[in-house]
């Protein structure tokens, strides 16, 4: 992934705008949040680049803005 915005010649952020998690839900206890991935803009700003380690077996995925870690 190349760090430069091709139309501006800035440095992008390699940050990413989004960490995917898979939600399983459990019977009598709180769901569980597994982090499965990231999320990075795209340059032009239409779209995302979604990069997982796994896929969940139901299928769903949701995406968070980060948050700081303390």
């Amino acid at each position: 992934m190349s760090d430069t915005n091709t139309e501006t010649g800035t440095k992008t952020s390699k940050k990413p705008a989004f960490i995917a998690y898979s939600i399983r839900e459990r019977e009598g206890k709180e769901s569980k949040w597994t982090e499965i991935g990231v999320a990075f803009a795209h340059d032009d700003g239409k779209g995302f680049t979604i990069l997982t380690d796994v896929a969940p077996l139901n299928g769903r995925i949701t995406l968070r803005v980060p948050s700081e870690k303390k």
